[in-house]
């Protein structure tokens, strides 16, 4: 299985070109305001416009209304939701596009079963609704069906290939390819989907 590539919190049209010249599947915008990689709408699609059909375009949503997330899943075209904060399987169900369920798991825990399409596993931390830099722990992963995965949590160019190589659906990073938070590096960039492309033909 081709192990896609999300690159998440894309603030620019110049950092959304570099992740597509690259090779990378999925662009992740975020719509939570305390984030630095948060996005206010107008300025969002500006960069889904750019975007179009060459990478798919996630909205990322921390406990946010349904009418909140219904607003920016039709202004700007979305192509999955991802929902990173404490929803419910309720707020999973009814809409018309894929969903994923971030759940940060604490070392040697396991994540929830969840009523979205894909779960999105990434570090726990007590405060931050990812984007924390924080590993997970490879044993963790490596019992567990990843066919519906992302993976996220402290991912670079120098480690994903280890977790590439555990076949998940997808690979997740966002400040692990920054220069300061929600500025890619696009070099960085290069060498995350390189990498995994390269653990993908080591299997």
């Amino acid at each position: 299985m081709t192990v896609r590539v999300k690159i998440c919190g894309i603030t620019r049209v110049e950092d959304a070109e570099a992740t597509i010249a690259a090779g990378g599947d999925m662009i992740g915008l975020n719509f939570f305001a305390p984030s630095p990689r948060y996005l206010a709408i107008d300025r969002a699609r500006v960069v889904r416009e750019a975007i179009g059909v060459r990478a798919k375009v996630i909205g990322v949503f921390v406990n946010a209304s349904r009418g909140y997330v219904e607003e920016h899943r039709s202004a700007l075209s979305l192509d999955l939701l991802q929902f990173s904060g404490d929803e419910d399987d309720a707020m999973m169900r009814g809409w018309p596009i894929p969903v994923i369920a971030a759940r940060r798991i604490k070392a040697g825990a396991r994540a929830a079963a969840s009523a979205a399409d894909y779960v999105m596993l990434d570090a726990f931390d007590p405060k931050l609704y990812g984007g924390t830099g924080n590993r997970i722990a490879l044993d963790d992963l490596r019992a567990l069906d990843l066919s519906r995965t992302f993976v996220a949590g402290g991912l670079t160019p120098s480690n994903v290939a280890e977790v590439a190589a555990l076949n998940p659906y997808a690979v997740d990073c966002a400040s692990g390819v920054e220069s300061s938070p929600g500025i890619k590096d696009h070099d960085k960039i290069r060498s995350f989907v390189v990498n995994v492309h390269n653990a993908k033909r080591a299997r």
